[in-house]
């Protein structure tokens, strides 16, 4: 008479303590009957042998027909390796897949439908929003006084550091600090964003960034909406980034720097100064160069928009020969323009300058008065 999956396993574990490796590998060999030597049943008695914690589905990388749920309450099931490290207090939603080798800390929250793979980790006090993804080697939170809380839907890449303590040495040793992450954000491999370095403040991005690999986002930044981040595009501290951003590659952004919505930055760009909405800069120190017009059409801003942002950039930034006016007087004038002062977008890019030039604020990028806006 056969024996029971479990009891075989206890029996071959019992004659391993005896018997060398090589001879236990003959007597395992021997032992199962061909047809239990196939992967499907012996993943059957894996699954009995080892059973899963917490609530209970597959990993990620396992087949739809192979994933089990619980009958008693309709719900999807939790699978959690044998290898993984979650400890008994983490707080874990339903269909939650956690691969070979994470770790998932005591304060922990893991929302419905997370993914973990291989090699992932969650420390500290953290929370996933319903369906996060973590890829291989992303790690998420840290054991530091604070909070890191993600929302829903997001990626983070492979190797993906996000939630650790700021690299600010202004930080004191065990102060509050946090990072609030939105909705709908993909963060791919190697970028790193870190928590606030003051009890006070935020580490925030917004919802549907893509941010590329290996960027960075320090301490006391703000990131908006629907912002995309090209490859090594490396932020300093306290930097705004307001929505519809497109910075290209190797883009370094001095501290403290406010970049407005709806502009771009060029690759390789060193960006120590504001970036006005709705204009493009470029250079080893940036310049502006005109107005972000592919930006702008893509963003489905009529002719109309464009037209008057284009005849408000000239007088502005192209004064005519011999205007001597400071931005001040400029902005002042374009204030005073019956149709121009009409226009929403105008108004908003007046303000986006002057406010660049209050106190504390690092005025505008240098500009060039040439043809070509």
């Amino acid at each position: 008479m056969a024996l029971h999956p479990l009891n075989l396993h206890r029996k071959l574990l019992q004659l391993q303590a005896t018997l060398s490796t090589h001879s236990f590998a003959a007597v395992q060999s021997s032992f199962y009957p061909p047809s239990f030597r196939s992967r499907r049943l012996f993943s059957f008695a894996a699954r009995r042998l080892y059973p899963p914690r917490c609530l209970s589905t597959s990993l990620p990388y396992v087949n739809e027909e192979e994933k089990f749920s619980s009958k008693e309450t309709g719900t999807k099931c939790n699978f959690i390796h044998p290898s993984a490290v979650v400890h008994p207090d983490a707080i874990l939603g339903q269909g939650v897949s956690i691969g070979p080798f994470c770790t998932v800390g005591p304060s922990a929250k893991l929302g419905n439908a997370c993914r973990l793979y291989p090699g992932s980790h969650v420390s500290g006090n953290t929370e996933l929003g319903d369906n996060c993804i973590l890829m291989m080697g992303a790690v998420v939170g840290d054991e530091l006084p604070g909070r890191t809380l993600i929302g829903c839907n997001n990626i983070i890449g492979h190797h993906a550091v996000v939630g650790i303590k700021c690299q600010d040495m202004k930080y004191k040793a065990g102060s509050e600090c946090f990072l609030q992450i939105g909705d709908n954000n993909e963060l791919r491999e190697y970028t790193s964003i870190h928590r606030s370095s003051l009890p006070n403040e935020r580490t925030i991005i917004g919802d549907n960034n893509l941010i590329m690999g290996s960027c960075h986002i320090a301490h006391d930044c703000k990131v908006g909406n629907n912002n995309i981040f090209a490859n090594n595009t490396l932020l300093a501290g306290h930097v705004i980034v307001e929505d519809f951003t497109h910075t290209a590659g190797a883009t370094v952004i001095h501290q403290f720097c406010h970049i407005g919505s709806f502009s771009f930055i060029g690759g390789g760009s060193v960006v120590s100064q504001d970036v006005p909405k709705y204009t493009m800069v470029s250079g080893e120190r940036a310049e502006l160069r005109g107005l972000n017009l592919e930006g702008l059409r893509r963003r489905g801003f009529s002719v109309m928009e464009v037209k008057s942002l284009r005849a408000a950039y000239r007088k502005i930034f192209m004064p005519a020969d011999g205007n001597f006016q400071s931005i001040e007087d400029r902005l002042t004038e374009l204030q005073k323009d019956e149709k121009l002062s009409q226009v929403p977008a105008v108004c908003f890019l007046v303000q986006s300058i002057r406010d660049s030039f209050e106190e504390e604020r690092r005025g505008i990028c240098k500009f060039r008065s040439w043809a070509g806006s």
